[in-house]
């Protein structure tokens, strides 16, 4: 609690300071009013285009990627849709991160995004300083509330179109706050010389997109303020270059903290390809600006036109300069930012606690990335589950993943000292990212009744994975008894079914690494068939018991703990039951993991 006492303190104090000004100032507070409707709308269009998407975003994404002019132009088209360089952005990286799409097909969506940001400005430029949307913002919110009581599409669409009547009476109370203000505030008459000017109005749209979360924001304001009169045009193009480089500073924060290698790189990316034009449009200043001024006069454009034209004009600069880059970019990317060492060394190599590694806030902008991101989670979960059960029966990771025969017939005996420390790897490994995947889970809103069942099948193989680590834990304790001192009638029980559980275990594993097919089908009878001979192993140990060869105290261990090998056994069927081409536990062992590999 101690800790957001501050933050509330500095949200009281902002909130104060506002109510202040909006008291000396009715322009400031009408600016304000149209700002914050502006914003507001922009967040209801994202929310019923997102609900509206539902699971199809995805397959647009991953078909928009096969060529880089396909990836530029779904950069475009999504960007002129949502009106958001910066959301298109976030969920590039979004899906970049989960493996949906490749980092060369990221890097051509985030070169149209900046191009389709131009779209808006276009259209609000044509339109015009005269031109009042309000007529046409009022019934459309009304439709677009009356809609929303229906079914969660039609919910999905009235939210549409009520972002986009909000931004209608925002950019209208813009122009009004603007025009209110009047003479008061020109800096259109500031005198600055040489390219100080466009420096600090360069720093200007930069820290207001920062601030707002929006270059659309930036511009609508920068638009309004020149058919005011308070700024002049060149400081208008200058604010512009300044609301490009602004745009990706969301994107790097976002990438850099909340995003895994690949995110990051494309959210370097973004701020190299930003950073990169800006620079080429100050160092062009002259003739960029000279290329749309003299067409304006000659054509009888309006400042509103020049700057739509202007901001396009930068942003083609740096598409052309960076279209035939964009392996290379990837490449050095790469170098920049080289993949992490696995640093999750498994059971007892490594005491830490299993953090998850895919679960990131920015997955959950769309169904589709927070869906992926809890299949590659549990595809962890079910690697370190395995790994926990082979370090339960004393079976090195590294023998498990090696070439040994399915059968177990050469399997090593326990190297001592055998430690008792199932229970310990359990809290540490298992606990604790099962838990994070329920905690992600938790954020979910899935509207797609197919994501639904995906997510269902997902968590029925997760706890099945939970369970039968839960199973191997009372193995241990009978298997250290009875395997470390040797000597013991029952230790070469315990070695068979120690062998037992080890068949298991490689069976599941290549299954889990199929096809759907006859072979694997095969298999799966061969697993069940392998875990019903703990019957026969169970009858022979009552054998023992009536020769004597065992006595009760082992005879009961042994039967508990064939009792715990069945579950195993049968815990894995189940998983491969809820299996499909989605969502496997299995699928996950068909590689070691990356520290066990070294």
């Amino acid at each position: 609690m101690k800790k957001k006492a501050p933050q509330y303190i500095l949200a009281g104090l902002l909130v104060a300071g506002l109510a202040a000004s909006f008291l000396y100032s009715a322009p400031w507070m009408k600016l304000c009013y149209g700002l914050a409707l502006f914003l507001l709308g922009m967040q209801c269009i994202e929310e019923g285009l997102h609900n509206v998407a539902g699971g199809r975003l995805a397959q647009w994404m991953e078909k928009s990627t096969a060529t880089p002019l396909k990836g530029a132009l779904f950069g475009m088209g999504a960007t002129f849709v949502l009106q958001s360089s910066t959301l298109v952005s976030l969920l590039t990286i979004a899906f970049l991160s989960t493996g949906m799409i490749q980092l060369a097909g990221g890097i051509a969506i985030i070169l149209g995004t900046n191009l389709g940001s131009t779209s808006g400005i276009w259209l609000l430029a044509m339109a015009g300083q005269s031109v009042s949307l309000s007529p046409a913002a009022v019934p459309m919110l009304v439709f677009g509330i009356v809609i929303g009581f229906f079914n969660s599409k039609t919910k999905a669409v009235g939210r549409v179109l009520i972002g986009i009547a909000l931004i209608f009476l925002g950019v209208d109370a813009i122009k009004e706050g603007f025009q209110a203000f009047g003479a008061d505030m020109g800096f259109g008459k500031s005198q600055a010389g040489g390219m100080a000017e466009p420096l600090i109005f360069f720093t200007v749209g930069l820290l207001l997109t920062v601030v707002l979360q929006s270059s659309h924001a930036t511009l609508i304001l920068t638009l309004a303020a020149l058919a005011g009169g308070q700024v002049s045009l060149m400081q208008a193009f200058a604010v512009a270059v300044g609301s490009n480089v602004g745009s990706s500073a969301t994107t790097a924060l976002v990438g850099m903290l909340g995003s895994d290698r690949n995110g990051q790189r494309l959210a370097l990316a973004h701020v190299v390809f930003n950073a990169v034009t800006a620079v080429l449009s100050m160092m062009l200043w002259w003739p960029l600006t000279r290329l749309v001024l003299l067409p304006g006069e000659w054509w009888g454009m309006s400042p509103l036109l020049q700057l739509a034209m202007f901001h396009t004009l930068f942003n083609l600069l740096g598409i052309a300069v960076f279209w035939k880059l964009q392996g290379r970019l990837a490449e050095q990317l790469r170098r920049w930012l080289p993949d992490k060492a696995d640093a999750d060394v498994l059971l007892s190599e490594n005491q830490a606690v299993l953090k998850p590694r895919y679960l990131h806030a920015n997955l959950l902008r769309a169904d589709d990335t927070a869906l992926a991101a809890v299949e590659k989670e549990i595809y962890r979960l079910g690697q370190a589950g395995i790994e926990a059960m082979c370090h339960a029966v004393y079976i090195p990771a590294k023998t498990f993943y090696g070439e040994e025969s399915d059968e177990g017939k050469n399997l090593p005996a326990p190297q001592p000292p055998l430690e008792l420390d199932a229970v310990q790897v359990y809290e540490r490994q298992i606990k604790p990212l099962y838990s994070a995947i329920l905690d992600f889970a938790g954020k979910m809103d899935l509207e797609e009744e197919a994501q639904q069942e995906q997510l269902g099948r997902a968590f029925a193989a997760a706890w099945q994975i939970v369970e039968i680590v839960k199973e191997s834990k009372h193995l241990q304790k009978n298997m250290q008894q009875y395997l470390a001192g040797g000597g013991s009638a029952s230790e070469r029980d315990y070695l068979r079914l120690r062998r037992h559980v080890f068949k298991t275990l490689r069976l599941f594993r290549r299954i889990g690494g199929m096809e759907a097919g006859m072979e694997r089908d095969a298999l799966i009878q061969q697993l069940d068939v392998h875990t019903e001979t703990l019957e026969t192993f169970r009858g022979r140990v009552m054998v023992k018991l009536k020769n004597d060869e065992l006595n009760g105290w082992q005879t009961s261990s042994l039967l508990n703990d064939i009792n715990y090998a069945r579950r195993i056994g049968r815990g894995c069927l189940e998983i491969l039951s809820v299996q499909n081409t989605q969502v496997t536990a299995g699928k996950a062992f068909d590689r070691p993991s990356e520290a066990v590999a070294r």
